[in-house]
């Protein structure tokens, strides 16, 4: 148990868009936390589901739920922000659900690392039923992102498991709401860019869905390219940069799904399903690439 004297008001941002179960899970999580429960508080902003979550978060007392009707997570997290009473803000999305000392954790981390501006903790896939998951919740978790390698690499975290200070937010600025994906790896190069510490804290941890189907994993895929387009767009990005990036996309790393798959134990009809859809995935990226090239918009 932390120790540190004053502790902290946390507010924890939640947004959600069509996932009550989801939500449900999360928000059992953050009821359970082993931080003082006067020191925290639970806004979840509904992004203009088509899905009654209203009805879930009415079972959580703690909860204060708010409406972002302009699309996208990060103009949802934006008016969490607006809204949030603590001088410390944690974001984490309405598919993940939180070890039950993660806030504890999370502003440990905060608090010892001298000038951090954020903390971005593990983010650990999980299956439905661990004894028979689809092909498409085998290559998620296979392929799922890695927070450690973000704060290494990239200095920023995803926004599904972060912890910042408000004053932090204050200096650098809100997500850039424009963006339908990315933006929470921007938003922590600024930070990391003002001279702030950026930490990975993997005793916070958060337990993220691996999604069940292709269809998903093709909404996903479609929503990441979008981002990236319109982010290399501002950037004043070169048709020949759209070139290069749908040739990658034609040739898959095989080889290392293959081999990435065996070392994870997997069987040989297993393997051969997590190959096939990257392949698909691959050519659905390179697709929607060309699509937006020439004058498609981009979807949520």
């Amino acid at each position: 148990m932390m120790t540190s004297s004053p502790m902290p008001f946390v507010s924890v941002v939640v947004p959600v868009f069509n996932d009550p179960d989801g939500l449900r899970a999360c928000l059992e999580a953050l009821e359970g936390q082993t931080y003082p429960k006067a020191l925290y508080e639970v806004i979840v902003v509904d992004n203009g589901s088509a899905r009654d979550v209203g009805r879930i978060t009415a079972r959580f007392g703690r909860v204060r739920r708010a409406h972002e009707p302009v699309p996208g997570s990060y103009a949802a997290r934006n008016r969490g922000i607006s809204l949030a009473r603590g001088d410390v803000i944690a974001f984490i999305d309405a598919d993940c659900r939180p070890d039950r000392d993660w806030i504890e954790q999370g502003l440990e981390h905060l608090l010892r690392a001298p000038n951090c501006g954020l903390v971005a903790g593990r983010i650990e896939p999980s299956v439905r039923d661990p004894r028979a998951p689809t092909a498409a919740e085998v290559y998620d978790a296979l392929t799922a992102f890695d927070q450690r390698e973000l704060v290494e690499k990239r200095r920023a975290g995803a926004a599904g498991n972060v912890f910042t200070f408000r004053a932090v937010i204050e200096h650098a600025g809100v997500f850039d709401e424009t963006l339908r994906s990315g933006s929470d790896i921007l938003w922590g190069q600024r930070v990391s860019a003002l001279g702030y510490r950026v930490v990975y804290a993997d005793d916070a941890r958060v337990r993220h869905r691996a999604l069940r189907s292709v269809g998903a994993l093709c909404r996903r895929i479609i929503r990441l390219v979008g981002g990236q387009h319109d982010r290399q767009r501002r950037a004043g990005g070169s048709p020949g940069r759209v070139v290069a990036d749908i040739a990658r996309d034609l040739v898959p790393p095989v080889r290392w799904a293959w081999r990435l798959s065996r070392e994870r134990g997997l069987d040989a009809g297993t393997r051969v399903k997590v190959v096939g859809i990257l392949w698909l995935l691959r050519y659905r990226s390179a697709w929607e690439r060309l699509r937006l090239q020439f004058g498609g918009t981009s979807r949520r």
